[in-house]
């Protein structure tokens, strides 16, 4: 591991990490603000995030005539368009066939309103996590067939799912795939495969979402109908009004913001906040949002309550909300993903709740254990891939997930999220080839699998074995970048508006990170389930603080006691009643009496 100077001589925060200061050279920094006449402020941040002089107008603004994809540079992108096209031209019974996450609902939704601009509907599957699992099957395929689909569309799944593809083409029903999953270089036989992941795939587009890779369908369309001289009555669709469920799909799926995908959220975000989408602005109503306009909206309020039905209850639910025109049945539709919402945090609490036990008592008997494993009969396969998530964020380490049960499917699920430079999929596809799963794979940063419940324990010490090898990349997965230090009474509206305006923040462009030197908590309290408010006060000024989800914890019990520490967090301005305000979001806490 790269030593490098702690700030504030921070080995070890309350939460186990250690803090350093990003490093931009004066020289550079001066150069940088030569070229571009950026303020001081902003052109650290971005050098610090390596965007260079030449592509800071673009990145600060980014445009979608700059930065737009060639349909074209997309494999069989075009031929998919046509079939689409002679599709709608034949009057088919076309199916688009969606995964049950924000993703494949905004995919599906694309589809669907660009359809209904031709004056056609078509019809919609999204298979049910417990009993079909991730994707088409082959059962699912022939049912389509049997309800007499001519034509089906698979969106955000279907790249790997060769079994089914091939029990397609066997009952002769056409199926186009449009997908960003990775995959293997054996390509399945399809109508059309558009993936920008796929091996012979050379776009450069393997970071969109797969809202991101309907969008620019949607526009393939849009030119093959303008080369063929064909349109509805009102002209070919606008599909520009539609950003918005591109941008929250990418944004929910956890996609790089850079490139297209920039300008995508960017300008979404501003057709979100004209509220003309019936069901995200019933859903909106329904969270207490007023206007649509950040990306923690779409992320955070919105984006668990679309996904609410795909995890414990009717995955149709999202899709047909984006979809849909009418604002009663949006309110409807909205109203019940709320209530299963609801019901999802419920659950997740329950787990997390044993989760963090088991967590707590591996890590007391091996404090130098590499990855945590929890596990629990009942714990609902849709719920313990967050709970992963809450697990890997609180201890910074890989961690696995998995439950099994009646009602819950034949065998143990499990769901992993992994701290960067560990590669979680890799490590669950080597136990799949080594006999230790039924099935398991994944990315660098999240898997999944299946196990039998009695094979847990012996998994468990496979993976711990496993993980020894990784002890270097764990340990400086603690390491917390700051971008720079700042006191209480520097945080104002006007410094919020200038990182403001290196937005969107999201993955791949993270919000910046500040930290404030000894500070004493005052006032704190414990508000909603387990996050903790105060004031941070350095002795001239003060600063409103939220520390989320650690009421529980050794850092939140810190502040709570009112002993003076250091923070490192993030600068949000809230506005109640026409008035802003700073507030200071904290990611960690360190002692100040002991650094």
């Amino acid at each position: 591991m790269a030593e490098a100077p702690r700030l504030f001589d921070v080995d070890r925060s309350l939460t186990g990490r250690f803090w350093s200061l990003s490093a931009a050279g004066d020289d550079d920094l001066r150069q940088y603000a030569l070229k571009t006449g950026l303020p001081d402020l902003i052109c650290r941040l971005l050098l610090l995030r390596g965007v260079p002089c030449e592509a800071s107008a673009g990145y600060l603004e980014p445009r979608l005539k700059d930065t737009f994809p060639d349909p074209s540079t997309f494999k069989d992108m075009d031929k998919a368009a046509g079939l689409l096209l002679d599709a709608i031209h034949e009057k088919q019974n076309v199916v688009v066939f969606a995964d049950y996450d924000v993703d494949g609902g905004t995919s599906s939704a694309l589809l669907t309103r660009y359809f209904r601009q031709w004056g056609q509907e078509i019809g919609l599957y999204v298979p049910d996590r417990l009993l079909e699992g991730y994707g088409p099957s082959p059962a699912a395929f022939r049912h389509l067939k049997e309800q007499g689909a001519d034509l089906v569309v698979t969106v955000d799944c279907g790249a790997a799912a060769t079994e089914a593809l091939d029990e397609a083409r066997r009952i002769g029903l056409p199926v186009i795939v449009i997908d960003h999953h990775l995959m293997g270089k054996e390509l399945p036989e399809t109508a059309a495969l558009v993936n920008p992941n796929r091996s012979d795939d050379t776009s450069g587009y393997g970071h969109l979402a797969a809202a991101g890779v309907v969008f620019v369908l949607l526009a393939a369309m849009n030119k093959i109908a303008r080369d063929r001289g064909v349109a509805p009555d009102a002209g070919l669709p606008d599909i520009l009004q539609w950003l918005d469920l591109c941008a929250l799909g990418t944004l929910c799926d956890m996609s790089p913001l850079e490139n297209a995908n920039r300008a995508f959220v960017r300008q979404g975000l501003k057709i979100m906040a004209r509220g003309q989408n019936a069901g995200l602005r019933a859903l909106a109503d329904i969270a207490g949002i007023g206007t649509i306009e950040s990306v923690y909206h779409a992320t955070f309020m919105l984006g668990p309550r679309l996904n609410a039905g795909g995890r414990v209850g009717d995955p149709w639910l999202a899709a047909k909300l984006l979809a849909t025109d009418h604002r009663q049945e949006a309110i409807e539709l909205a109203e019940r993903l709320d209530g299963l919402n609801a019901e999802r945090k419920a659950v997740e609490a329950m787990i997390l709740e044993q989760a963090t036990a088991q967590a707590e008592r591996l890590l007391e008997a091996n404090p130098d254990v590499g990855v945590l494993i929890a596990s629990g009969e009942g714990w609902h396969p849709g719920i313990i891939g967050i709970v992963a998530g809450r697990l890997k964020d609180r201890f910074h380490l890989p961690s696995i997930v998995i439950g099994w049960g009646e009602g819950l499917g034949p065998v143990a699920k499990g769901s992993a999220r992994s701290v960067k430079g560990v590669n979680i999929g890799n490590a669950i596809s080597q136990a799949a080839r080594e006999g230790m799963l039924l099935t398991g794979g994944g990315h660098a940063m999240a898997g999944g699998l299946s196990v039998e419940p009695d094979k847990i324990g012996a998994l468990t010490d496979w993976m711990v074995s496993h993980m020894d090898a990784f002890a270097e990349e764990r340990a400086e997965a603690l390491r917390l970048e700051v971008d720079g230090v700042l006191s209480p009474g520097a945080a104002s509206i006007e410094l919020c508006d200038q990182i403001d305006a290196l937005g969107p923040f999201g993955q791949g462009a993270p919000q910046p990170v500040f930290a404030m030197r000894d500070v004493r908590p005052l006032s704190p309290r414990i508000v909603g389930h387990n996050h903790v408010r105060f004031i941070a006060d350095d002795g001239s000024a003060r600063l409103e603080c939220i520390y989320w989800r650690a009421a529980d914890t050794e850092a939140g019990q810190a502040i709570m006691s009112g002993q003076p520490v250091h923070l490192a967090g993030r600068l949000k301005q809230n506005e109640w009643n026409g008035r802003r305000r700073v507030q200071f979001e904290v990611a960690d806490a360190a002692s100040a009496t002991s650094n």
